[in-house]
Order: C-alpha cells, then structure tokens, then sequence
C-alpha cells in the first residue's frame, strides 16, 4: 500500500465521479428513511451543482499507487445555498456571517478505511477551512443509518444541531476554534 494525498482542482473534479457515485449508493444502502431519495443523487446532481455553487472549494483526492480510493470535499458557500428545493439545512438566522464551511461529501473505500485515512482527510479540510477569517459556522450533514460517519465527526468535535426532512439527515454543527453549538 503507497498511499498519497493529492489537492486537486476544480478542473479535475471527474477524479471524484466514480467514488462520489459510490458514496451515493453507498448512503442509499445505509439509509432506513426514504432511501429512494438517494435515486436521483450522484456526481452529476450533487457535487458538479455544489462545485459550481460554492466561493471556495477544496478537493483532496487519496491515491494508493495511482488509483484513486477516496477524497473529500469541502467548500465555503453562502448561507443561503443551504436553502433550496430540497431542504433548508439549518435556520439562517443562527449563521451571523454571510458564509458557511461545510465538509460536503467524504469517502474512502471500505478496505482503506481504519487505517487513518479518514483522519488525516479529515484534518486537512479542517486547515483549510480555517484559513478563511470571515467563517464563523462549519457544517456537516449524514444522511441516516451512517452512525459510523456520525461518531466519527463527534468525535471530531461536532455536535448534533438538529435534523431535517422527518430524519433523513442529521446535521452536524462546530463553531470556529472547536466551540460547538
């Protein structure tokens, strides 16, 4: 195993579409509320929109030789992209500031999986995003039936804010320099 971290950029952000498809039916798998909402996601309907959408991206990209076996996405958006069609994510009003930090979409293979990996993805989306001054509010949302992913950013220092959609998704919630909500 040679495992690598790659920051890529937006432009390359089709590295990610075979995995982030997994993640999809990944979720769906784990999913005991309306896993048929999970239908219509995939690269093409969640993460090019986000990308698009966002002020700020950050995409690392893990390779092990030269195949790709997970990534991370993080961005910083305004708040109001976290009201939309689907869903408003957490109340605007609570969001002082005009944007938000959001850890969007994390995988790693299952075979690459407790070996640290996670941590270190992890880590590097906190680090960036901290280096924007103007983010007081950084986000993570779980889809139901992942209580892996959801004790891991608990113990990451996130709490549970509420959840949306009659529980379809749990969103998580940190205040800059780790003071949670």
């Amino acid at each position: 195993m040679n495992l690598t971290y790659e920051i890529i950029p937006d432009e390359k952000m089709e590295y990610c579409r075979d995995l982030c498809n997994e993640l999809m039916a990944y979720q769906k798998s784990k999913a005991y509320i309306t896993p048929e909402l999970f239908d219509s996601m995939s690269f093409d309907t969640r993460m090019i929109p986000s990308i698009k959408s966002a002020l700020h991206n950050y995409i690392v990209v893990v390779k092990d030789d030269e195949k790709i076996v997970g990534y991370v996405y993080s961005n910083i958006s305004p708040k109001e992209a976290y009201s939309n069609d689907f869903a408003t994510f957490f109340d605007l009003s609570s969001v002082y500031r005009n944007n938000v930090g959001c850890l969007s979409q994390f995988y790693i293979k299952d075979e690459y999986r407790q070996l640290g990996v996670g941590s270190k993805l992890f880590n590097m989306s906190m680090e960036w995003l901290k280096h924007f001054d103007d983010i007081e509010d950084y986000f993570i949302f779980v889809s139901n039936g992942n209580a892996d992913a959801l004790e891991f950013y608990k113990r990451k220092g996130f709490s549970v804010s509420h959840e949306i959609l009659d529980g379809f998704i749990t969103v998580l919630r940190r205040r800059k320099n780790n003071k949670s909500l």
